[in-house]
């Protein structure tokens, strides 16, 4: 994308219509540092509208009263929209994230279609209503959507994480409010276009692009009914303070410190191949990537050794290159961070093994090297905390039971793997771990269960019949003896 792309409306209850103010967001490319597109700045009066028209639409059955056939129907041709317009979706938020295209094809695009699918297959399968036998008569018990959704999603993996809330919402008869974020709204816009030749009916989604403290009013606007959101657990934690105030319900996926764990039998290749694309995925800015890798003491050099040249050998370059593998990270605050930490790991202690500075072929954009720390101490900030860039760490274990301690010694618990030559002691260690996602000699995020995590790392689920779930309420109709 080389010209500038502006947009001077908001999409506010299915149509593009005029924001209330004059203010507007810039949107920058990590990788030449210019600006690439301009969009309005949603006002707080912009988010009554938005609440207003999504709130009018659920009262009027507009969208709620349909059939769950009907409803199907439209997400479908959402679905197959994107599935059409994978590429382009793909170079946008390429060049608004610096997610790799190579990557983004997949992760950006195919993978936000997949979840669409899978949410449809979802909802054919989903008990809305069924009858029970009561103690004291029968019962239905009922399934009905919540109401009005806010769905707050981050800049890393846009379509995706607004997918995981939209498509559920939708086919569970909710109106949804998107509320993007600043570094990357210009897909959404793609995603307005679509939901709208699909057959979306007025009102029943907005899309805004706002800074923090119209997202806050957002999410605690007395009209909204359900809260998705994805994001830092600092975000979330003021997310669900402000939800509080009215009671509003939430779901909240939030930040990882997802561990690998290489058992002595494991197949080293295998392992190596199988856990990197996985450690450095976008660019390290993914809540689930493997960013501590624990290896046994037994095999801890070999391990470090082919680690490190694998690490060695990403790419870094242009994201737009199909043979760069390490893009730019998404915003210059993101690029100190990752900074701040290597300096800081090596102020704790930890032995730099690859990379560790700006690489010298970028002479400008927001790039980091991907760097492997060796010798790291599940102690050190380094190991505890989400630096969110690609900086990994090797992490020596004892035993059996020291990795799955290490493990489990962390304030996060979203994700995780082990690999071995011994498929059913990989999955014993599987339930020994803390989180809410696990795999055994593979790594997968299937849209068809349940996604979250344990600890700071979320409350509620996404993705499969449970996730599906968090868009409804339940309800409880007794009826007369003999009904």
């Amino acid at each position: 994308m080389s010209d500038l792309v502006e947009h001077g409306q908001l999409y506010i209850g299915g149509r593009l219509t005029d924001p209330a103010g004059t203010d507007t967001i810039e949107v920058v490319s990590p990788h030449t540092e210019e600006v690439i597109g301009r969009v309005p700045h949603a006002s707080r009066a912009d988010v009554d509208r938005a609440v207003e028209a999504a709130r009018t639409s659920f009262e009027s059955g507009v969208w709620a009263a349909r059939t769950l056939d009907e409803r199907i129907e439209v997400v479908t041709r959402i679905k197959d929209a994107i599935a059409l317009r994978h590429e382009e979706l793909a170079r946008v938020i390429t060049s608004e994230n610096g997610t790799p295209y190579s990557d983004s094809v997949l992760v950006q695009s195919l993978a936000t279609m997949m979840v669409w699918d899978a949410a449809i297959t979802v909802a054919r399968g989903f008990t809305f209503e069924e009858r029970r036998d009561g103690v004291l008569g029968p019962v239905l018990v009922r399934r009905e959507p919540v109401g009005v959704v806010a769905a707050v999603v981050p800049w890393n993996v846009p379509q995706f994480t607004a997918a995981a809330k939209l498509a559920p919402a939708l086919l569970a008869g909710c109106s949804v409010v998107l509320k993007t974020s600043p570094e990357t709204p210009l897909d959404a816009y793609i995603l307005g276009e679509i939901c709208r030749e699909a057959g979306l009916p007025d009102g029943v989604l907005s899309i805004l692009c706002a800074d923090r403290e119209v997202s806050e009013y957002l999410v605690g606007h007395r009209g909204i009914d359900k809260i998705g959101f994805t994001g830092s657990v600092a975000a979330g934690k003021r997310v669900m303070e402000v939800a509080a105030r009215n009671l509003t319900r939430v779901t909240l996926e939030l930040g990882g410190k997802s561990a690998a764990i290489i058992l002595p039998d494991a197949d080293l290749a295998a392992a190596v191949e199988g856990i990197s694309p996985f450690a450095w995925m976008i660019n390290g800015q993914a809540c689930v990537a493997q960013t501590r890798i624990l290896a046994p003491r037994s095999r801890y050099d070999e391990i470090a050794d082919a680690f490190a040249a694998k690490c060695a050998s990403l790419k870094v370059g242009d994201p737009m290159d199909p043979e760069t593998k390490v893009g730019p990270l998404v915003a210059r605050r993101q690029q100190q961070r990752s900074l701040d930490y290597i300096a800081l790991g090596q102020q704790e202690g930890a032995k730099l093994l690859v990379g560790g500075g700006v690489p010298a072929s970028q002479s400008r954009g927001w790039y980091v090297e991907p760097t492997l720390f060796g010798d790291v101490d599940n102690g050190m900030r380094l190991a505890r905390e989400e630096i969110f860039g690609p900086v990994i760490c090797l992490l020596p274990y004892e035993d059996e039971a020291d990795a799955v301690r290490i493990a489990n010694d962390s304030d996060y618990g979203l994700s995780g793997s082990v690999w071995t030559a011994d498929t059913a002691r990989g999955t014993d260690i599987a339930r020994r771990v803390r989180t809410g996602t696990y795999s055994v000699n593979t790594f997968s995020l299937d849209m068809l269960g349940p996604f979250g995590g344990y600890k700071d790392s979320g409350i509620g689920r996404e993705f499969g019949p449970e996730g599906f779930a968090e868009y409804t309420e339940l309800k409880m109709i007794h009826l007369p003896a003999g009904a």
